[in-house]
């Protein structure tokens, strides 16, 4: 049976459009676009396809069916071409400011040289390192709205006849390469989770910064905006299809962007790689909402599973890293004694460390669950302080972590102390230590919240008392000098005093605290207050000791003979005497006289 006169009329009309077009057949049509020229040739295109897809349905010979299918391929050919062309005429880079996440980072994360991270804006925080939630996916129009009408009118057709994985294809290729160049202007480089392992930390610390402005704008500025023009064109022409479209585009890209976050979640564990860690997490963590509405979809459930393992991960590391820091800390090995007593090295940095912890207090409140799994009341190793944990029931996870490094910490100084010769030395070495840990307690809000003042009263009691037994290992045999036992003798023709022994008093007297101070000017107290404290305190024990010795005992010496020899200084000299001690370096002259 024939097909009706007017259908045949038609479809011969609609294939004289379609072969006209045909670039395969054509110079001009080789060199034009339909898209490209005025509406009306490209709704009678249009026409035309759907007048042959049509024809395809009602034909019933052999004949009318080959030459359907056959117009139908030349036309799908073009479309496609048409599809792509416009594709690429409507991708152009996006703008900086369009890669611009408006969410707030701390200022030390701005140190970058991509013109495109200067421009994001940023704020001063000096409370908290962490990120907090914004819940800002900021969707952009990445083409024109008569653009989009045409690209779905093509992928309709396109779909229509048959042609959906042509479509998707040509439609990720070119967008993807928008995507890449976004990439590129973000900074994002094609790295493997091996050759992120095998940079230096201070190269990957740079990296980190930038991803973690990259991961925002992407998620929340790139993969969404690339989502919604995906629906705009797609949505509704088949189960599925705008979501399969937008995985051709960016699930390689995705892929490309969290693999950085996973190498880094994977690598090996070091105490400086903590609070980038710790950054990475809580970027990732703040993102995961986001994530979860931007990758929604059965096919893109990877990305979000992905996404939730590596904040595992990251999680774990942060874990691991404290627990090998405790035992760093405790095991640190070092025996070579500080100049002069002063704050020993191990001292600073774990004190400026656990500060730092406490600047993530809530993300590390978070992660730290269990209390630090050494110390207990009845250590039986030698090795390792006792820390009763029943007394600090009230106390936090995190608070018990960071009392128990206090704690390994002072144990591994006692240990570094012994390998001084002078006792006194060693009274100073814990003193100024100890000191130095809880004046950095004191100066963190946070830190002291968390120590807890009975703690913090314990270590200011050992610093007082280093300083008590430094006096006392000091300056007892010096004031022994000083006593009037041994000095008095029996006899009508006797001033009551022994000369000899007397001037050997002085004279013992002279070279003991001589002696302290050629050794004790080079000790060092860096802390300004608690060096005028302990010279206040010795000075009060000592001026007076001695100017009551003299004031007695003057008159005996300088009625004999050579009485500069056993009387070397006044009150006034062992005054300013004092005054050298404890500055770290050699004093250049002996103490003298000053008036005689």
């Amino acid at each position: 049976m024939e097909p009706p006169g007017n259908d045949v009329v038609a479809f011969e009309s609609a294939e004289k459009i379609i072969l006209r077009w045909d670039s395969t057949a054509s110079e001009d049509a080789r060199e034009k676009m339909i898209f490209a020229g005025d509406r009306y040739e490209i709704e009678r295109y249009l026409q035309a396809v759907d007048e042959i897809q049509r024809s395809m349905e009602l034909a019933t010979l052999s004949d009318d069916q080959n030459k359907a299918n056959s117009a139908i391929q030349i036309a799908m050919a073009r479309l496609e071409d048409e599809f792509r062309n416009i594709l690429i005429a409507h991708t152009t880079p996006m703008e900086a400011e369009s890669l611009t996440d408006s969410s707030p980072l701390p200022e030390e994360d701005y140190e970058d040289d991509s013109p495109l991270t200067k421009d994001l804006e940023h704020q001063e925080s000096n409370s908290s390192c962490s990120y907090r939630p914004t819940n800002s996916i900021r969707e952009i129009d990445l083409m024109p709205s008569d653009a989009i009408y045409d690209l779905r009118c093509i992928a309709e057709r396109m779909i229509l006849a048959g042609y959906l994985r042509e479509c998707i294809q040509v439609y990720g290729s070119v967008r993807k390469s928008a995507v890449d160049s976004s990439f590129r202007k973000l900074g994002i480089e094609k790295l493997s989770i091996g050759d992120i392992q095998r940079l230096e930390w201070e190269i990957l610390e740079t990296k980190i910064r930038r991803w973690i402005r990259a991961a925002k704008v992407c998620v929340r500025i790139l993969f969404a905006s690339e989502k919604k023009l995906c629906e705009q064109i797609f949505e509704g022409l088949g189960t599925g299809t705008d979501d399969a479209c937008f995985m051709e585009t960016i699930k390689g890209p995705a892929i490309q962007l969290f693999n950085f976050a996973e190498a880094i979640s994977i690598s090996r564990r070091s105490p400086e790689k903590l609070f980038k860690i710790l950054d990475l997490h809580d970027a990732l963590s703040d993102l995961l909402v986001d994530i979860e509405i931007v990758f929604d979809s059965k096919s893109s459930e990877s990305i979000r599973v992905q996404a939730v393992e590596i904040l595992s991960r990251l999680a774990e590391a942060a874990r691991g890293i404290l627990s090998e820091f405790e035992n760093a800390v405790l095991r640190e090995p070092s025996k070579v004694p500080v100049p002069g007593g002063t704050i020993h090295p191990l001292t600073r940095y774990v004190m400026n460390y656990i500060s730092l912890i406490s600047d993530y207090k809530q993300t590390m409140s978070e992660l730290i669950v269990s209390k630090p799994s050494t110390g207990s009341r009845y250590s039986s190793d030698p090795n390792t302080p006792d820390m009763d944990f029943a007394e600090l029931e009230s106390q936090t996870p995190l608070a018990l972590h960071l009392i128990w490094i206090a704690v390994i910490l002072q144990f591994n100084l006692e240990g570094k102390s012994k390998c001084y010769r002078d006792t006194s030395l060693t009274h100073i070495f814990m003193m100024n230590n100890v000191h130095y840990i809880v004046q950095k307690i004191k100066g963190s809000p946070e830190l002291r919240e968390m120590v807890g003042d009975d703690c913090l009263r314990k270590l200011t009691g050992t610093f007082r008392q280093a300083a008590t037994n430094y006096q006392r290992s000091t300056w007892v045999n010096v004031l022994h000098c000083l006593r009037d036992e041994g000095l008095h003798v029996k006899g009508s023709f006797s001033s009551g005093v022994s000369k000899s022994a007397l001037r050997e008093r002085f004279k013992t007297f002279n070279a003991m605290f001589e002696e302290v101070h050629r050794t004790q000017s080079t000790w060092l107290i860096p802390d300004t207050q608690l060096r005028e404290e302990l010279r206040i305190s010795v000075s009060e024990k000592l001026i007076p000791a001695y100017r009551s010795f003299l004031g007695r005992f003057r008159s005996h010496i300088e009625s004999g003979r050579h009485p500069e020899n056993y009387i070397k200084y006044s009150g006034e000299d062992i005054e300013t005497a004092v005054l050298d001690f404890f500055e770290g370096y050699q004093v250049s002259q002996h103490i003298r006289r000053r008036s005689e």
